[in-house]
């Protein structure tokens, strides 16, 4: 029979260090599938779950358990932009980490902190890399296609391509850096939890903002008085309180999800079914 040693009295336990080789299988694994594996339900969860796993399999080795509910933990829904997304994984590698040394770190932390960063860097991934270092690496090589030159399709793939991948690459060592000494830090001096409610907040208000701007529902109906006089539905809807049935459609939604779950496969369809049927009737 094989014994562990154990550490004698008032010896630290070693702890358990992710080396250059997970962090770069990270930052690989989720460049090369950010933009390939999205799925309806969950995005990019998926693979960000698979660039998980090598840094996982390091931290809970031995532990089964402990994989799995690391691996769900990680297959929560997730969406951001690729490049400066990247700065979330190595947050979530730092607080794997400190989670798998110990510390009283919650699966709902985790999850917290990624829901409350990925719009907030989403937005500002969207502005800057393809709203603006984009287009001018495009328009460097417009000349180029003028003239019929090949370099002008192959350039701008090739010079995106390597300082998205420098950026990225960046990002994830340094916030695997300063999310370690970060996370350490708030555990000291107990302000996780302010950190986790405003993650929550944070990712609340970009929930708000993303509904008000991308849930369109208005209806055409009209009602006819004798006499000729006509009210327009929409305009007494507006006139009450403007976006009201946009917002009743993320009420609705919200209220299944409460009652049935995030069965999404469902709420598409009934979105599907509503908006033709409405359509149909004249109602939507």
């Amino acid at each position: 029979m094989t014994t562990v040693a154990k550490p004698s009295k008032g010896e630290e336990t070693p702890k358990i260090k992710l080396g250059k080789k997970e962090v770069n299988k990270a930052f690989w694994i989720y460049q090369l599938g950010c933009e390939l594996s999205n799925s309806y339900e969950r995005l990019q969860s998926l693979v960000f779950c698979a660039s998980m796993i090598p840094a996982i399999k390091k931290l809970y080795a031995g532990d089964k358990e402990a994989q799995k509910d690391a691996l769900k933990r990680h297959l929560v829904f997730f969406n951001t932009e690729g490049t400066i997304g990247s700065s979330i994984q190595g947050i979530s590698l730092a607080m794997e980490e400190e989670k798998a040394n110990g510390a009283d770190i919650s699966d709902s932390a985790i999850t917290s902190i990624k829901t409350g960063l990925m719009g907030p860097l989403a937005g500002i991934g969207d502005s800057v890399i393809w709203a603006a270092l984009m287009p001018i690496i495009i328009s460097i090589f417009i000349p180029m296609a003028k003239q019929g030159s090949p370099l002008a399709g192959i350039g701008p793939i090739v010079i995106y391509t390597a300082v998205t991948m420098y950026i990225s690459y960046f990002l994830i060592k340094r916030s695997y850096r300063l999310g370690k000494a970060s996370i350490t830090s708030l555990l000291q001096n107990g302000m996780i939890k302010q950190v986790i409610y405003g993650a929550n907040v944070l990712g609340m208000m970009m929930m708000g903002a993303l509904s008000a701007s991308y849930v369109t529902v208005s209806t055409p109906l009209k009602i006819h008085f004798t006499g000729g006089s006509t009210v327009v539905v929409q305009n007494i809807l507006n006139s009450m309180f403007k976006g009201l049935l946009p917002l009743f459609a993320v009420f609705a939604i919200y209220w299944f999800m409460e009652k049935k779950g995030p069965r999404y496969g469902i709420i598409i369809g009934s979105i599907v079914v509503i908006s033709i049927v409405g359509s149909f009737l004249g109602i939507l």
